[in-house]
């Protein structure tokens, strides 16, 4: 039997993880039909088998049946890998109708129950990163990481993680207790976090963990065709993926798929690479539904970027050639606008 060929590692917090890790929500979420839990089952096994050490999860993904999922399937490997979730965003019953919708809520006492339910489906004792998945502006930074600082300290989680905040925010949370990583949006097509927060995480030894990295698939080289997409899929309200900026979009496609062949790889190595190549402290964590598309992924390790082919990517693809916001004005307006 042939072993698969160790994975390059990088530090998240305490932990030693995979450089390149496993974003767990395309399984469950946002993209339309969820997978079968036989299909699902091969892609987390897939990606256990070709040396991936951390998988990302959240109470929102599926409203718990992201969780559910990997801590089945997860549960007689867990000595084996990280295991990040998420809470501060979940399905909530506020009609009383049975319809789950999803909502904000950072208060010290909703983030103890989500994490509580997060250990149960997930089936283990302690979590080694959990991250507030939205910071509720409503709450005190400070008030949110207090509590889950409390759940450092009674052995439910080992870590604290962050998402889609700004450098102030995450400096603020940091003062309270160490903030492991900072998760947010970054690649090619989305430039966000180079203003302010790349270079705060570096300052703080915070690992930045980089969701979406091929562009919501944007950058795997094939035209997405927005018509057929699922009706729930979340890209159909995204500004990128309206009739006239994705038209405008793909003309930086065809470009961007020769540097990629000059780089003797596929589009979506390349994406990966390029986030690889940006800052040691950077772990991506593509998503996918197919163990083909992953194990093309996690190929993104050994290629080699030269500096003048990230310059020429830097040009082609970058905040002022792309058109179009990322997220819909509802959905900027939950994210720490700061960041911005």
């Amino acid at each position: 039997m042939t072993l698969p060929t160790p994975l390059a590692t990088r530090k998240l917090g305490p932990f030693d993880v995979s450089a390149i890790g496993l974003g767990c929500m395309n399984l469950s979420h946002a993209y339309g039909a969820p997978v079968t839990e036989e299909q699902g089952e091969r892609v987390l096994l897939a990606a256990l088998d070709a040396g991936v050490t951390m998988f990302d999860t959240a109470t929102l993904y599926g409203f718990g049946a992201n969780e559910t999922l990997v801590g089945k399937v997860m549960k007689p490997h867990r000595h084996k890998f990280t295991l990040a979730s998420k809470c501060g965003m979940q399905g909530v019953d506020v009609a009383g109708d049975g319809k789950l919708v999803r909502v904000i809520d950072g208060r010290p006492a909703t983030i103890q129950k989500t994490c509580e339910d997060s250990l149960r489906r997930l089936q283990t004792d302690v979590i080694d990163l959990y991250y507030l998945h939205r910071w509720d502006k409503s709450v005190p930074i400070e008030d949110s990481v207090g509590a889950l600082a409390d759940m450092v300290k009674k052995g439910h989680i080992r870590s604290i993680g962050l998402s889609e905040v700004s450098s102030a925010t995450l400096r603020k949370a940091h003062a309270v207790h160490p903030i492991a990583a900072l998760q947010t949006e970054y690649s090619l097509w989305t430039r966000n976090p180079e203003i302010a927060v790349l270079q705060a995480c570096a300052e703080l030894d915070v690992a930045f963990v980089a969701f979406s990295p091929v562009g919501r698939g944007f950058l795997c080289g094939d035209p997405i065709d927005v018509d057929t997409l699922d009706a729930k899929d979340i890209r159909r309200s995204m500004p990128r993926f309206t009739a006239e900026n994705y038209a405008a979009n793909l003309r930086l496609l065809s470009a961007y798929n020769a540097l990629a062949q000059d780089a003797g790889c596929s589009p979506s190595q390349l994406a990966l690479a390029w986030l690889l190549h940006k800052a040691p402290h950077i772990v991506p964590i593509p998503g996918t539904t197919s163990v083909a598309h992953l194990l093309d992924d996690l190929g993104a390790v050994n290629v080699s970027l030269s500096a003048q082919l990230i310059e020429q990517l830097d040009q082609l693809i970058n905040q002022h050639t792309v058109q179009g916001a990322r997220y819909s004005p509802q959905g900027t307006s939950e994210v720490d606008t700061e960041m911005f």
